[in-house]
Order: C-alpha cells, then sequence, then structure tokens
C-alpha cells in the first residue's frame, strides 16, 4: 500500500530536483518506497541518482547502479576505486546542475563522504536510515553534524540520541514494519511447509556472499546436532536469490537431516518455522514480526575483533532485538564464536521449553511495537517536502 503525505502549502512553480543514493539491495528496496510516497506529493518531481532496479521502477533516473556489487564496493574501512570516482562524479554533476535536496539510504561508508561532497556542492542532505553511531566508532558524530541537515532515523531511542549530540533528527519508524505489513504469507503454502516435518528449523544465513560464508557453516554444524536429537526435524534454507541458493544448496549436499532450500520465501518459512537461527541484522526484525523464537549468530574475525572491533564497539548488545530491548531476550553468539556446542544448546533448550518460547515470543512482540506502525517513508517524504519548501 503506497502512503499519501500532506502536500498542502509545497512551493509551486518549478519541479523540485530530488538527487536520492541506496547502494546496496536494502536500501532500493527503501528508498523505491519513499520516490513513490514522493511522487504523489510532486509527480513533476525530477528524481534521479545512484538507483537500483526498484527505485528505477519507481521513477529514478540512475548514474549508476551499486546494488549488484555492493558487497565489492562496501567496506566498513574505506571505499573502493569505483565509489569513490562516483563520489567525484556526484559532486561534479551537482555543481553543474544544482538538485534541491539530496537524499541517501543507509551505507555510511559509501554515504557519508559522499555526503561531504554534496555539502560543498551547495545541496542540503537529508539523511534517510543513520549510520550507528550509538553502535560503535561514536567519534563520527562530528561529520554527520558537519554533513547532514537532516536525519531521519528508524529507531525509536535515536531521536533522542542525535538530537543531544546537535544533530536535528526525527524518528520516523522503522520501514521494514510497512513492508512485512503488506507482505501476506500464502496459507496453502504454510501449511505444506508445516506438514514436513516438525519442529522445523528455520535458517537464515543472510544474503551478501561473505555474510554467508561466515555464518552457514555454523548453522549447519547446529543443524546437525538438532537432527541427532530430533530425527523428524526439518530444516528450511532461506535464499536471497538465486547465487546465494547454489552457495547454500552447495554446502548442504552431503548432509543427511532433512533439508530445504527456500528462495525469496522468508514470510512463508517464518510462519511455518518452530525456531529460527539467523544472521546478524535486520533479519532479527523480520524473524521478530512473525513471532518466532530465534537464537542469533555472526562468527566473523576473532582478532578483527579483537585488535580492532572491541574499540569501536559501544553497546553491551550485538543483535537487533537485544539492542531495542535493551536487555538479552535471544541468545545471541557473536561477533565470533569459536564452538556451536553452546549454540546448539540453546537451540535444543528452546524447542524443549514451551514456557521459554511463550516469553520470547512476548519480548519480540514488543520489541516490534517499538518500532512504530507503517508509515517510514510517508514521514520521510513529509521531511523531504518541507526541506524543499
Amino acid at each position: 500500500m503506497t502512503e499519501l503525505i500532506d502536500n498542502t502549502g509545497l512551493a509551486a512553480g518549478q519541479p523540485p530536483r530530488i538527487f536520492i543514493s541506496a547502494a546496496e539491495p536494502s536500501g532500493d528496496r527503501h528508498a523505491a518506497e519513499l520516490i513513490g510516497v514522493i511522487r504523489q506529493a510532486r509527480p513533476d518531481a525530477q528524481i534521479f541518482g545512484v538507483a537500483g532496479p526498484l527505485m528505477q521502477a519507481a521513477g529514478c533516473h540512475a548514474i549508476d547502479d551499486l546494488t549488484k556489487r555492493s558487497a565489492m564496493l562496501l567496506g566498513a574501512l574505506r571505499l573502493a576505486g569505483h565509489a569513490w570516482r562516483l563520489v567525484r562524479r556526484v559532486y561534479r554533476e551537482l555543481r553543474e546542475k544544482p538538485a534541491d535536496l539530496a537524499i541517501l539510504v543507509d551505507s555510511p561508508a559509501l554515504h557519508l563522504p559522499m555526503a561531504r561532497k554534496i555539502k560543498a556542492a551547495g545541496c542540503p542532505v537529508l539523511y534517510y536510515i543513520a549510520p550507528q553511531l550509538w553502535a560503535w566508532a561514536p567519534w563520527r558524530i562530528g561529520r554527520v553534524r558537519r554533513r547532514v541537515d537532516r536525519l531521519a532515523v528508524i529507531l525509536p531511542f535515536e531521536e533522542e540520541y542525535f538530537r543531544q549530540r546537535g544533530v536535528e533528527a526525527r524518528f520516523v519508524g522503522h520501514p521494514l514494519i510497512s513492508q512485512l505489513s503488506n507482505c501476506r504469507p500464502a496459507a496453502e503454502r504454510v501449511e505444506e511447509l508445516k506438514s514436513t516435518a516438525r519442529p522445523l528449523i528455520a535458517c537464515l544465513p543472510g544474503s551478501r556472499h561473505h555474510v554467508i560464508a561466515e555464518v552457514l557453516p555454523g548453522q549447519i554444524e547446529v543443524c546437525r546436532t538438532i537432527a541427532r536429537e530430533y530425527e523428524q526435524a526439518g530444516f528450511l534454507f532461506a535464499a536471497a536469490d538465486d547465487s546465494a541458493e547454489r552457495m547454500i544448496r552447495q554446502a548442504l549436499v552431503m548432509e543427511t537431516f532433512h533439508w530445504r532450500v527456500e528462495r525469496q520465501s522468508n514470510s512463508e518459512i517464518l510462519s511455518a518455522a518452530t525456531l529460527a537461527l539467523v544472521a546478524s541484522g535486520t533479519a532479527t526484525l523480520e524473524t521478530a514480526w512473525y513471532g518466532v523464537p530465534m537464537v542469533v549468530m555472526y562468527n566473523g574475525s576473532k582478532w578483527g575483533y579483537r585488535l580492532i572491533g572491541r574499540w569501536l564497539v559501544r553497546t553491551p548488545h550485538l543483535s537487533l532485538v537485544n539492542i531495542l530491548a535493551g536487555r538479552r531476550i535471544v541468545p545471541e553468539f557473536m561477533p565470533y564464536y569459536t564452538s556451536t556446542e553452546p549454540i546448539a544448546a540453546e537451540a535444543l533448550d528452546l524447542l524443549a521449553n514451551d514456557q521459554r518460547r511463550r516469553t520470547m515470543q512476548a519480548d519480540l512482540a514488543s520489541v516490534i511495537a517499538s518500532l512504530g506502525t507503517s508509515g517510514a517513508a510517508g514521514h520521510t517524504a513529509q521531511i523531504a517536502m518541507n526541506m524543499i519548501g
């Protein structure tokens, strides 16, 4: 469902020229929804930018598309050469033909440097889905203050966090809520999945190849342990696309437990699941939306965390659901682990303990309620229209 915004008092005359940039598939999805709402208010808007296929379908003219190679181009510590060239290109384009507003969506490794050049070109900047400075590297706040005019934040505590540090921020709600509210799992498909095995374990190893490579081996080990205790258990592995599906199938080909790979079927998988093994990130919120008890796991670089990461991380919890709850409501094993035995033990305890699962489901429902109702794109579009005048 497309959201409507109040466009009373919007400036008439010249069509607004809006630059918008998203570098990853998730950002492409959120930005496309935002473009749709902006076009309702200003059908005449000229929208162009760094755009994936969904943004282009929504009416954004693409000067580049990073979504298919985002894992190669974006890093936590630096930008690859192509992205740096793109930042300079955006600066030249905005100098030659100014825009009324630039909207940058997530991906701070690309967009904080880009915001600097956009401001230098004389264009105001709205940042949608703020850098998570509260979690790590809070010293970047100075960059945000200098380079960003307004922040549209998607986590409830972020508005106060940024405002206390001199950045004008507004909580707009989480875009995932709108997207999940509009996603209706096929009831027949859910029942078919449930009939295949019990318990049914959903395994969400992530969408990027490097994340799958770090998470999937541990998930498979945990599945083996569960299968030894529950001979009738089934394991559903979620694949984001064809490439991820091939990677997951290759890893599972020699396994003897009952497994299936389902592509782009998270709503059905999670609606049918008894328990989920989830890579960290937004997938934990998706799992929480469906009320599925979960164990969060991510096996990154132990030495990278010990040498660098532990000095940058500033939150006692690392999984998003625990951060939002302000306490440990789901087991989390991250940023690395040395054995899957404790993970399997948590999973087995959850399967055996009905009361623990019910308590976790109630806690997850509270986390989802804290994210607000659907409307993140509409609220962000209203900020954008107010900035244009």
